[in-house]
């Protein structure tokens, strides 16, 4: 094992995973709705509580545990989750009840996010994050600037592909929309961007003012 794969591992393995999310992963395993690692949740969880997010937004339920790491580092933010899966919605909806989060505080909305986003309020949010369809990646990031307030945060776990995006070779669509978005982001003057390779890899992009 290379020294890179074995900070990964070490990572990874050093990240404790509070019990409630921990069953919430097993169930959205089983359905087979690929949930963020621990690692980057945690990593999620530090810019909720940093931040003192309020409001956030996440497009791909995870079963439920990317909402409840959100949760976890901000317990009186209300959630916002759209899936156009409804048995991950529904896992989501489990996992929320069984960690004791007040129904108030967790919106389950069933559809594509390509039609949902539009219709919802711009500048309103100060996390949205993005784990869906990969092949919608950039409009998802778009629209999610736009509903994300100044000084709010846009969250794109997976973004490196596995290593795909890294690979010079790879020049299929979804790699090359994913390799695009990195490199525009990070040279924006209107966000400010970070790179976690941490997991399966991490985008972290907040917004700024037109007079920063």
């Amino acid at each position: 094992m290379g020294e890179h794969d074995a900070n990964h591992r070490f990572a990874d393995e050093a990240t404790p995973e509070p019990d409630h999310i921990a069953r919430a992963r097993a169930h959205a395993l089983e359905l087979g709705a690929a949930p963020i690692s621990a690692a980057v949740g945690a990593q999620c969880a530090l810019v909720a509580a940093s931040s003192r997010a309020l409001n956030i937004v996440e497009i791909g339920t995870g079963g439920g545990v990317s909402g409840l790491w959100l949760l976890h580092g901000s317990p009186r933010a209300t959630l916002t989750t759209i899936d156009n899966e409804p048995e991950h919605l529904g896992a989501a909806r489990q996992a929320f009840a069984d960690a004791r989060i007040p129904a108030a505080r967790a919106r389950f909305i069933t559809g594509r996010a390509a039609e949902v986003l539009p219709r919802m309020n711009e500048a309103s949010y100060d996390i949205v994050l993005i784990d869906a369809d990969p092949d919608g990646v950039l409009e998802y990031v778009e629209h999610g600037l736009r509903l994300a307030r100044i000084g709010g945060t846009v969250l794109v776990p997976r973004v490196l592909r596995g290593g795909a995006v890294a690979d010079p070779v790879r020049r299929d669509a979804v790699t090359t929309a994913y390799r695009s978005l990195i490199q525009e982001t990070l040279s924006s003057s209107a966000v400010i961007g970070a790179l976690s390779i941490v997991g399966e890899s991490l985008l972290q992009l907040t917004t700024v003012g037109a007079d920063a």
